[in-house]
């Protein structure tokens, strides 16, 4: 079975799922991730949005928009990354979702960063960096790489401001846009390391 099998099993499950999942009505409720099965880079957000419970497409909105725009400032075409959420539906009013909600979702996100199996995650907001890095604020650590143990392997995880933050605040969106700019040096980097056995809980020092 490929990888796109075994990532289609997983929005088939979801889809079957339905009536057991928080915030969901009908199977097309779901917002199920989307990209390479083979992708290096795992961007990683909140939860789905109005344009993304239309569309069944996880960052198709204005904030998706600004992620394909820095994507294609580094050169990596969208096609080439996969795309997901914590929570794979939209909370009422694009609320904050909650912790029973995000535990609800998390098999279902956990199984396709095991298929993706990606070299770099990132992680776009707070609730998606605190599934690998909990208890710190993303002012204090985001565009620093760091290497967590997760689902029993070693993973590379760099946290980003949420792009919809950046969009409100212009001091954000200028972090958001430089730590973008860091990604191909990261990723350079991060191949270079992924043989290294030695467990190490923070490099935030690389590549300052």
């Amino acid at each position: 079975m490929t990888k796109a099998d075994e990532l289609q099993k997983i929005r088939e499950q979801l889809e079957a799922d339905y009536a057991s999942l928080p915030l969901v009505t009908k199977a097309t409720d779901t917002v199920p991730g989307e990209g390479n099965p083979n992708a290096e880079i795992m961007f990683i957000g909140e939860a789905a949005g109005r344009n993304e419970a239309l569309l069944r497409r996880p960052f198709v909105g204005l904030a998706g928009k600004l992620v394909d725009k820095q994507l294609e400032a580094i050169g990596i075409p969208r096609k080439e990354v996969y795309i997901s959420n914590v929570v794979k539906c939209r909370p009422p009013d694009n609320r904050d979702p909650l912790p029973e909600e995000i535990a609800a979702f998390a098999p279902y996100l956990d199984k396709e960063i095991e298929v993706v199996n990606p070299k770099l995650i990132i992680t776009l907001g707070r609730f998606s960096m605190g599934k690998f890095i909990p208890d710190v604020k993303i002012s204090q650590i985001h565009g620093r790489l760091h290497k967590v143990k997760f689902q029993g392997q070693l993973r590379f995880v760099l946290p980003f401001y949420h792009p919809a933050a950046a969009m409100r605040q212009g001091k954000v969106m200028e972090m958001f846009v430089a730590d973008f700019q860091k990604v191909p040096k990261i990723l350079a980097y991060v191949k270079t390391k992924e043989a290294d056995e030695a467990f190490v809980d923070d490099i935030k020092d690389a590549l300052l």
